[in-house]
């Protein structure tokens, strides 16, 4: 933790890059409550959610190719600004409009919205003095992102209870606009350079067998977690009566992920290897099968979910601090997207699966879709361990330059720049 508070480039970029993230918390269930209040109907206002997240996981990957290229300015406050207008015009919109009017405005902002937070990661490398260390501070980064998760839809909801729900949408995009513009002033985020020598070929970031295994591992993650969200709403219903009983478990679950990611980046010490995060991946998938035979009390659900939640921040950021072993050079920006997209893609069919599973068959079948996801993903870091090994004594990362300098003579930042 100390690696990334200790330098203010790395502050400034955290902060800003975290605040541009809480929109992605806020967006999804913001653009549902506002298509059910246009249309009427939760069927549709469902579909357009699910299309946000599918295209922010087509997106984000199109979007990091380009930032890894060298246009980051360009990429990420272009994507930024389209983003921003179409959500100022989805809020405005009348009501009853088509639904294919409203699924088109869905397409076009998960489209554009920019991957700050794989930019961010992809710095990351450059921006520590102790590369040693790189699995601690994505730790940290992963465990501050959480956040997002944990404020962004109780902020969206509040916002559409007090003014409305299409001004909830316009101040999400008014924050991601500031926010990612901030992040890019900052010189570190435009210096930033590929590697010129680099020979650009076919297939992008999952043309290694290493990248597509993390990917396909962090979309069996973003299953369990959607399937698990589901089923704990679904569980709070029917010992409370109201799903509204769900937003305090769903927190505490946030909350052991944040605490989780902490401890880890202050203790863990965690290496770039498929071992350890098979291990994780094992506690992952056990803690969350857990909350079968704790789904009878409230109190006992909300602790198994607090423990269960501690290996999901620590497995993500192993992951990531895998990426830039296995990732094909010049790829580290697009890299990062995918799994961001891959995660994001996975929960939302998981959420939808599991709602089918509720519905014929209760909640212990989608806590069961949960843990089955989990140990999907803990098969692929163990039989893919060869692909996931270790493969440079420095992670690949971008180069900074600040005029005639580059990486040995900038990027000291733990000795504060």
């Amino acid at each position: 933790m100390s690696l990334l508070a200790s330098s203010r480039a790395a502050r400034h970029l955290l902060a800003t890059s975290v605040l541009a993230q809480l929109p992605l918390g806020m967006l999804g269930i913001g653009l549902m409550v506002h298509a059910q209040r246009l249309t009427g109907s939760f069927a549709a206002a469902g579909l357009v959610t699910g299309v946000y997240t599918i295209a922010v996981g087509i997106g984000s990957p199109l979007l990091g190719r380009l930032v890894d290229r060298g246009g980051q300015i360009a990429v990420l406050l272009g994507s930024a600004g389209a983003a921003v207008a179409l959500l100022g015009t989805i809020a405005i919109l009348p009501a009853h409009p088509p639904a294919a009017t409203l699924l088109l405005f869905a397409t076009g902002i998960g489209l554009a919205t920019p991957p700050v937070g794989a930019f961010l990661r992809a710095l990351l490398p450059a921006l520590l003095s102790d590369p040693a260390r790189l699995s601690d501070a994505y730790a940290f980064e992963t465990s501050v992102v959480e956040l997002c998760w944990v404020c962004g839809p109780p902020l969206v909801l509040a916002l559409g209870a007090l003014w409305s729900t299409g001004g909830a949408l316009a101040v999400s995009g008014l924050i991601l606009l500031v926010a990612t513009a901030a992040f890019v002033a900052h010189p570190a985020a435009r210096a930033s350079r590929p590697e010129s020598s680099l020979q650009r070929r076919r297939g992008g970031a999952l043309r290694t067998p290493g990248m597509r295994a993390l990917t396909v591992l962090l979309f069996g993650v973003g299953l369990l977690l959607g399937a698990d969200e589901i089923a704990v709403t679904a569980t709070a219903r029917a010992i409370d009566g109201t799903t509204a009983a769900a937003a305090p478990l769903l927190t505490v679950w946030g909350a052991g992920s944040f605490g989780g990611g902490l401890l880890f980046a202050r203790f863990g010490h965690g290496g770039r290897n498929a071992g350890g995060l098979a291990l994780l991946l094992l506690a992952l998938t056990v803690g969350h099968l857990a909350l079968i035979p704790a789904a009878g009390a409230m109190a006992v659900l909300g602790g198994v979910l607090f423990i269960a939640g501690g290996a999901i921040a620590p497995s993500e950021a192993t992951v990531y601090a895998m990426v830039g072993d296995v990732a094909p050079p010049g790829t580290i920006t697009e890299a990062f997207a995918w799994l961001a997209g891959a995660m994001a893609v996975g929960s939302a069919g998981g959420a939808a699966v599991a709602g089918v599973a509720v519905d014929t068959a209760g909640a212990t079948a989608a806590f069961a879709l949960g843990g089955a996801a989990g140990a999907l993903a803990t098969l692929i870091a163990i039989t893919r361990w060869r692909g996931l090994a270790r493969k440079q004594d420095a992670p690949q990362g971008l180069l900074l330059t600040y005029g005639d300098r580059r990486n040995e003579d900038v990027l000291r930042f733990g000795e504060g720049v």
